[in-house]
Order: structure tokens, then sequence, then C-alpha cells
């Protein structure tokens, strides 16, 4: 099918339409319902009507903006009526809800006026904390903004105007930046003067811009002092004092071309005119005022951005509107104004300068060549840390500048908003924060060994541990290997200094190799094949490092078998006296997180060892947890239901457990379904002692437990973290195998965690 039919079926398949209302507080009984609604909702009814502000307390105003049209300007459409608007105003409210968590209600005025849209929406205030205008034609969108801005005591933005404007402004920045322009010195042409080119004309001078080094054109030309023809007061703050009268004309010369018009407006010969290093933003929609082809046709100078995602630099609103609603409205931001703007213009603008997780590039064609530079202006769309960095300085600003109706500590408030994001993002965040603050209080990194040392992925994730002020990695390897990928990849600056080793070549290798014969002389090991595992297997020499100090921790397994990887650190380094090897996955989901062992390591357990597993993942679990651990113990048998030597082995193991640390909280064995479901247990097994859903599971056999938390990861839609590895005698991480830049810093924040911890 064709993108018509395409995009016909997608909108009319299933439910019709692209958003639902659903349900935030349990209304699964008679007591809920009575809460709910009446009698109980007269409650925060009286309290809202003794002090109007606790509507933010006790409704969903807070988080709830409205996104309104008349349908006079739809995208690239005109004025084809509110109806027919409908289904871009339901994407809106898809964006807002995907991007930030807000939640939208679109709302399609059948309004011809502007006093009409401004009576509705004042009407609409005591519903809304936030009106996102939308697809209202010039120039009466400008007076709907600004009168709803003067009366309404909620925000009011127009994104057709500002949303373009903050992302265009921070990609002038970073263009300017590249090709060694001051923003001050500039020559500017903005060709159209409608909502988004007026709102990037006054941009572009806030960010520096002399109004005089503007020229703003329409259909009818420049626009100049004196002009009468088709203007109006928005265009007459862009009057210039010139005798340029085409855009033609407007154009030679100029460094920076901004359109916001038609297809077709700009031609090649214009383009060839400009000064070295053009930059043009030919953002008109669907198709822009010249293509990139043909601009790099005559200059291949040229930075470029358009309003397509077919192009590099895609200048696209949602790089910030829902970003910017989010910081707004997490302060109660009275408005947004100038100032908050800007802070969005220069976190936009900061970002696309940071490194690009891997998360991002892999979503793109051509990934690897992604990064701040002339086709890299400003970030992508589906960059996560778009919400963790503009909204933080969204709301700072409008604290700063004493708009809010609410004051928040801005650490705090990062924390909470990757949570939206998911809870892996504010687990890992918090436990870098915590790695990173332990390191500086004792002055010194802790090292990691790395004994894939030539693997891209590898060194990526060592420059990312190592910029952040997590560890301090080594790398083991052909050291010429490993400095011409560390050339390759361009992280010469990042890893400068970093230990590479090669066990083929160092001075240490004879010791080690004389260590590891001490250690297995009896287990079929010869002085010769000591050397040659010494020198041949780098994991082998990376458990000796961590073995004899000279490394605190090492992780492994991303091009290995489990089993290869895992087998040199058992040799060499051990297991505690105490303690059980056992493999643990954390399982994180949007709102809930779980431990599961053993997953990766003991075939079948016995009681003894089965207790020792289900303490150990029990006190691992009370670190990483927001919440108190309750350990369930799994069978296919609930409480005796099945009387056979494998549910008798888990009954056993909860006895010991219960025996051996009465401070756990713990129950078995049981049935999945009803460790997961208080409900389901309290009405069949009252007695359990589990005072809430179990979030450690500690399955009866290696099968059951690989199998399961794979099925959570791919079809329960799971994120994990691990296998976390417990027993060993100092931190050993096994990383799973193909795994992505992003799990590997994760799994090595995590083993330099538990190096400081102890565990």
């Amino acid at each position: 099918m064709g993108l018509r039919e395409d995009a016909l079926y997608y909108h009319s398949k299933g439910r019709k339409g692209k958003i639902e209302t659903g349900i935030t507080k349990e209304c699964k009984n008679q007591k809920d319902i009575t809460l709910a609604y009446s009698p109980g909702v007269a409650e925060p009814c009286k309290e809202i009507a003794r002090d109007p502000s606790l509507v933010y307390e006790y409704t969903a105003k807070g988080n709830l903006v409205a996104v309104v049209t008349n349908g006079t300007a739809v995208l690239g459409l005109g004025a084809i009526g509110p109806m027919a608007g409908k289904p871009v105003m339901e994407g809106k409210a898809v964006l807002f809800k995907m991007f930030a968590d807000i939640d939208c209600y679109d709302i399609e005025l059948n309004a011809k006026t502007p006093e009409e849209i401004i009576s509705a929406c004042r009407m609409l205030e005591p519903t809304f904390g936030g009106i996102n205008l939308e697809d209202i034609k010039a120039p009466e969108c400008f007076e709907v903004e600004e009168k709803l801005r003067e009366e309404l005591d909620i925000p009011v933005f127009h994104d057709d105007q500002h949303g373009t404007a903050i992302v265009s402004g921070a990609a002038l920045l970073n263009a300017c930046e590249i090709t060694g322009r001051n923003i001050s010195d500039i020559k500017c042409v903005v060709n159209g003067a409608g909502a988004a080119a007026i709102a990037c004309a006054q941009m572009y001078i806030n960010l520096g811009l002399k109004r005089e080094n503007l020229i703003l054109c329409d259909s009818k030309g420049v626009v100049y002092k004196g002009r009468t023809e088709g203007m109006n007061k928005y265009k007459e703050r862009f009057e210039n004092e010139t005798r340029k009268r085409t855009l033609a004309e407007a154009i030679e010369g100029a460094d920076f071309f901004c359109g916001l018009s038609v297809a077709g407006a700009v031609t090649k010969e214009m383009v060839s005119t400009m000064a070295k290093d053009p930059i043009i933003f030919a953002m008109a929609n669907p198709d822009p005022e010249i293509s990139p082809m043909d601009i790099k046709s005559v200059r291949q100078d040229a930075i470029i951005a358009t309003g397509r995602s077919d192009y590099p630099n895609q200048v696209n609103n949602v790089l910030g509107y829902p970003y910017i609603f989010r910081g707004t409205m997490d302060v109660l931001s009275r408005r947004i104004n100038e100032e908050m703007k800007m802070a969005a213009v220069h976190a936009i603008a900061a970002l696309a300068k940071e490194d690009i997780p891997e998360s991002v590039t892999k979503s793109y064609a051509n990934s690897s060549e992604l990064g701040f530079g002339r086709e890299y202006l400003i970030p992508k769309l589906f960059d996560p840390r778009l919400l963790l960095r503009v909204a933080p300085a969204v709301a700072k600003a409008a604290m700063d500048t004493k708009v809010s109706r609410k004051n928040i500590d801005l650490e705090q408030y990062v924390d909470q908003l990757e949570s939206r994001l998911g809870i892996l993002q504010s687990v890992t965040r918090k436990i870098k924060r915590n790695v990173v603050v332990a390191n500086r209080t004792h002055g010194k990194k802790l090292k990691v060994v790395l004994p894939e040392g030539t693997s891209p992925k590898i060194l990526k994730a060592a420059e990312i541990v190592r910029s952040e002020g997590i560890c301090e990695p080594i790398l083991i390897g052909n050291i010429e290997k490993i400095k011409q990928l560390i050339q390759d990849s361009k992280l010469e600056k990042q890893l400068a200094g970093v230990e590479i080793i090669d066990p083929s070549e160092d001075k240490r290798t004879e010791k080690y190799a004389s260590l590891l014969l001490e250690k297995r002389a009896r287990k079929g090991v010869t002085r010769m094949g000591a050397y040659e595992l010494m020198t041949g297997d780098h994991h082998y020499f990376a458990s000796m490092m961590v073995d004899c100090g000279e490394a605190d921790a090492f992780c492994s397994g991303v091009h290995h078998n489990y089993g290869d990887t895992l087998r040199p650190a058992l040799q060499i380094i051990g297991t505690k006296a105490d303690k059980v090897l056992a493999g643990i996955y954390m399982l994180l989901w949007k709102d809930k997180s779980i431990f599961v062992a053993d997953t990766t390591v003991n075939i079948n357990s016995n009681a003894e060892q089965l207790a020792q597993i289900a303490i150990q993942t029990h006190d691992m679990a009370k670190i990483y947890l927001n919440e108190l651990p309750r350990v369930a113990m799994l069978s296919f048998s609930n409480f005796g239901s099945t009387k056979h030597p494998e549910s008798d082995k888990v009954c056993k193991a909860t006895d010991i457990v219960k025996r051996l640390r009465p401070d756990i909280e713990i129950d078995g064995e049981m049935q999945a379904d009803f460790a997961l479901s208080s409900e389901l247990l309290e009405r069949s097994y009252g007695f359990s002692t589990l005072k809430g859903p179990a979030n450690v599971l500690i399955f009866p056999d290696l099968t059951s437990g690989n199998i399961a938390y794979k099925l959570l990861s791919k079809l329960g839609g799971a994120t994990s973290i691990g296998p976390i590895l417990t027993g060993m005698k100092k931190p050993v991480n096994v990383l799973a195998r193909n795994c992505d830049i992003e799990e590997i810093v994760n799994l090595i924040t995590f083993t330099i965690h538990r190096v400081q911890n102890g565990m």
C-alpha cells in the first residue's frame, strides 16, 4: 500500500482514531466506586471550594492540556475546517502523552472569529492546566494568543509560532558555532510572514541577531519601511530600511535563510549568491522551498535543515512543546514567558553536543554518522534525554522569573522525570549518582577490567563510564588494534591515557601463570598450559588482575558464551565459602520492578542452596528496590497442595530462610500468579505471611528461571539488568551476549556499586 492507503488504514483500524481515556485509580469494587463518585467525591469537592488551588491536588487539571484549533490553517492543507483538522489534534495529543506523559483533550471549535476562540478558551480554563493553540491562521492567531495570555491564569502556547521558533533557534545557534559565526553578525532573510515566520524572526532577534540585519519577505516581496500593501501590525515590527524589494535581492550575500513559505520559493541561482557556508533552513511542509539536493548541487558548503524526517536536521516542534509544557505544568506556572522559551532553546542546543545513546542511534539509518556537526544540529526526535534537559530548564526559568506557583528541587525533579520514562532510567541514574559521589568522597575511581577490549561496543561503554566518573576502565587486547579502533571511533580524547594491556607482552603474565598453576595444578593444568591460558584467553588475565587487587571488578561476555566467560573467574577468584553462586536479573517495567533468581547458574539447587539464593537475592533487592523486598519461593504447588520431591524442596528452603533470617518477608511454596496477586493470595490462603505482591521471585531450578525471565523480557515488555552474579569473592559480572552499549554501561555501573557496598 502507498502512504495514503497506509494512513487511512492506520487511523481507521480497530478502535477508531488514536486516543482514548483511561482511569488512574482502582475501581474494582463497591468501596472504590463510593470513593470515586458519590458520596466520597464530595470531600475533595468541598476542599476545592474552600481553597481553589487544591484543584491541582485532587484532580487531573495539573497534567491536562487542551489542544485547541478552529481548523483555519491545518498543516499545509489550509482552511479545511475543525472536523478535518481533528486527526491532527489527536496526533498532537498522542505526542504529548508519548514524549512527556501529559494527558490531552483535542478541542475542535466551530469558531470563525478570534473573539469566539478567545471566549471558548476562557470558558475552558477551569478544566485544563494549559492550552496549546494549533493550526489557527495568521494574523488571528497572534490576537488570540495575546489576549488569552493576558486573561487566563494558566499557560497558553501557540506551538505553530513558538515551537518552530524554539527548535529552529537551537539549530541556528549550533549552525553559527559550526561555521564560526556570531549570531549578532549574521545577515538573515526570513521568507514567509505567517505565525511561524513572525515568531522565528522575533526569536532570532532575542538570541542576538540585530534587527537591522533581518529582512522579512512575504508573497509580495520584502517587508520594507513605508510599504503599505498586504501589511499588518505584526509585519510592521520587522520593516527594514532597504532598497531591496524581492527575495532574490534580499538573499544575495545573506548568511542565513529561514523559509516558512511554499515549495519552490527559492532557486539554485538564489542559493549560489549567498555568503560562504550558507545556513539554509527550508522548512516549508510537506515540500521545502528548495530541496537539499538542489542546494548541494550549487553549494557544497551549505548547512541545511528542513521540516522533513527524510533529510538531516529535521526542525520538528516535537523537540520542544511536550517538554516545555511538562516543565511549565510541574511548577504550576501561570504562563510561558520569553525566559522559559529561551531556556528551552539553549537546552535543546546543548543536548546536540552530547554523546548520543545507542537507543537513539539504532532507530535511524546511517546512525554511525550521527554526531554534532553539519548534519546533526539538533537532537533526534526519539532522544529520551530531551525530557530530562528541556523540562528542568523551563521549570527553572519559570521559578527564576516568579511565574510559578510552586518551587521544586531540580535534582529530585529529574529523578521524577526519569520515572516517567520508566523505572530503569530512574534506578540507573540513582545508582550512577551514588557511585560518582562515593568516588569523589574517596578521591579515586575504582577500576574495572574489560577483557573484550577490541570490541567497539566495549570501547564506547568504556568512554561513557570514564567520562561520567563511574570508574576507570582497563582494556585488554592487542594494543595497536585497540588504539586503531579508538581512533576510528573518534574516542582519542575521551580515552586518552586509558590503560591497555596485551597479556602476550605484559610483564605480569609470568607471575599470573605461576599463580594460576598453584590454583589449578592438581586440576589438569600444566605449567605450559597455564601460560597459554594466561596469554590466549583474556578472561584468565582479567580474573587474575581482580584476584590480585590490581583491578576492582571485571565485566565481559558481549562476544563470548556465558560459560566461557564465567569459568576463568570461578577457577581464579572463586565463590565465598558461605554463599551460593547464582545469577540474578532485575526486571523493570514503567511502574514496577522485580528481582528473579536463579536464572543463569544452578541447574537444580537443593533446599539449602535455594534458601541461600533467596537470602542473597533479598539482600541485593533491598538496596535497589524502592520498597521492602517480599520473597516468593515459586513452585507448581501451593502450600502443600501437591506432594512431590520438587515442591517439598521449595517448602523446606522456605523454612530454612525463615529460621536463618526471620527479618525477611518470605513465603512459599506457591504458584507465580498467587505470588504476584495479594487479592488472589488473601482470598485463597489468608494465612500467607506476604503483606503484598512479591517483588523477589525465587525459581526452583534453572530451567524455569531462565525461561521465565526471557518470557517476561520479550512478551511481558520488561527491561532487564543482568545477569548480576552473586556469591563471588569479588564482583564479577557476565554480560548478556550481544547486549547493547547502554546495557553494558548499566551492568558496569551496578558492578562498581557492588564493589563500593562490599557486595
